[in-house]
């Protein structure tokens, strides 16, 4: 069919105000604020208790949302009871100084020097507190990496070796942390563990789906139901050439036999004085991005379940939804929400969503039917892998403007250089840094346009 292309612009422009809207849901700012509670009195309560004058209050902030979150509660807390200087860990993107805080620019998405020292400097802040203090742990999505801790016997260098490994396998992040929590003092409880018996609540913007609090930032204030033997079967599914730094191998193989404690689980004493809140989220998000689709008159579907996976498999997914009952009377919007994965075989530049989004414009050309239609895949970050771009945005000419170029969009697709191609097309999704996250949003919209 020819093309409509003032139809395609207009749903464009739709697409990214519904995707903004699922980011704006999760404003850091907001959600401290909304989640805060502050008695009759004027001081605050944490973990159920009001914080009275005779006692302190310290924060910790970690996490890409970290600076605003930590502005947030100084705004709202009484500066007479803040025992400060506060810690924050944030990635080089959100970094700006604060007051009475010292903050740290950590390495995202690979911990570097920098994250190192800003956990020695949160391990020093909680090393005496008591009983009568409270803790108030500010966490946003990219934590894990943001604050690393490395257990006695592994250097960053064989950390970081790791953690490269990990993501280029195309383990699920879950699975990664599940390697990386077992080799942290903070990550896995280790945090709460080191202020008890002080009384903590952890205020928390989640980027994990599902929300399982012992995945976000690797749980430093939560229970963790893994074990070393779930590391060691992580690492066993690596790809056999990975050379898995040996002090790595060595401390998972001692505490799968035992010769060093495993991380708390829920019935250690160390949870019963910690209260952990998620705040924001990528299904609040999705909803946040359903409400604003209503209300510039689409048809809404969202998918059941989350996008997980292989980014180029899911790309196919939402391309697939069931749009049986669609009258075609009003546009339809396709929302999903997820967490894919890129098991690289290339040596391209790209990410998940930029990945998502080249796959879902090579589909057959039978598949993009009788409409109009716009797909736009997004880190709510901002940021798409080792990139500058969220994700991408294609429409049916998407393939028309990557031609000029030169570029074989399917070959480089296989090298994972999805970016040089959706460049080239005009197609990447630049938003620059959002100052939170919780993970991904999808949008498809479809029209019949001209009739």
């Amino acid at each position: 069919m020819s093309r409509d292309r003032d139809t395609t612009n207009r749903l464009r422009e739709a697409a990214l105000d519904i995707f903004q809207a699922g980011v704006r849901a999760a404003d850091p700012r907001r959600a401290v604020q909304n989640s805060l509670e502050i008695a009759t009195s004027g001081r605050p309560v944490i973990a159920g208790e009001e914080v009275s004058r005779a006692r302190s209050l310290r924060i910790v902030a970690l996490g890409k949302a970290s600076v605003l979150m930590a502005e947030a509660a100084l705004e709202m807390l009484p500066a007479e009871l803040f025992r400060g200087p506060g810690v924050v860990a944030v990635n080089p993107e959100n970094y700006r100084d604060l007051e009475h805080f010292e903050v740290y620019a950590s390495g995202h998405p690979v911990p570097d020097a920098a994250g190192v020292s800003a956990a020695r400097a949160v391990e020093r802040y909680l090393t005496d507190c008591s009983e009568d203090e409270a803790l108030l742990v500010l966490v946003s999505g990219g934590g894990s990496a943001l604050l690393p801790a490395p257990a006695p016997g592994i250097s960053l260098e064989d950390k970081i070796e790791t953690t490269r490994l990990l993501l280029a396998s195309g383990e699920p992040i879950q699975q990664v942390n599940t390697v990386r929590k077992h080799l942290s003092t903070l990550k896995a409880g280790g945090m709460a563990r080191q202020a008890y018996p002080s009384r903590l609540e952890a205020v928390i913007l989640s980027d994990v789906i599902g929300d399982d609090l012992s995945s976000i930032a690797s749980g430093p204030t939560a229970p963790d139901p893994t074990t070393f033997a779930d590391a060691e079967e992580v690492l066993a599914g690596c790809d056999p050439s990975a050379a898995i730094p040996a002090s790595v191998r060595e401390r998972i193989d001692r505490g799968v036999r035992g010769e060093i404690a495993d991380t708390p689980t829920a019935d250690d004493p160390t949870f019963s004085r910690v209260v952990n809140r998620v705040v924001g989220s990528n299904s609040q998000s999705l909803a946040a991005a359903q409400s604003r689709a209503a209300a510039l008159g689409f048809e809404v579907m969202v998918l059941p379940a989350p996008l997980l996976g292989e980014a180029r498999d899911a790309a196919a997914i939402v391309d697939a939804a069931n749009r049986e009952n669609w009258t075609g009377d009003r546009p339809l919007a396709v929302l999903a929400g997820g967490e894919t994965t890129v098991s690289l075989k290339g040596r391209g530049s790209g990410g998940r969503n930029q990945e998502m989004a080249l796959a879902f414009a090579l589909l057959p050309e039978s598949r993009t039917r009788r409409e109009e239609w716009v797909f736009l895949s997004g880190a709510t970050d901002g940021r798409d892998g080792p990139t500058d771009a969220a994700g991408g945005m294609v429409d049916a000419g998407t393939l028309d403007r990557i031609r000029p170029s030169g570029l074989d969009p399917a070959a480089e697709l296989d090298e994972n250089n999805s970016y040089v191609v959706l460049r080239a097309a005009g197609d990447l999704l630049m938003t620059g840094s959002t100052g939170t996250n919780v993970a991904d949003l999808q949008v498809l919209l479809l029209s019949r346009g001209r009739k």
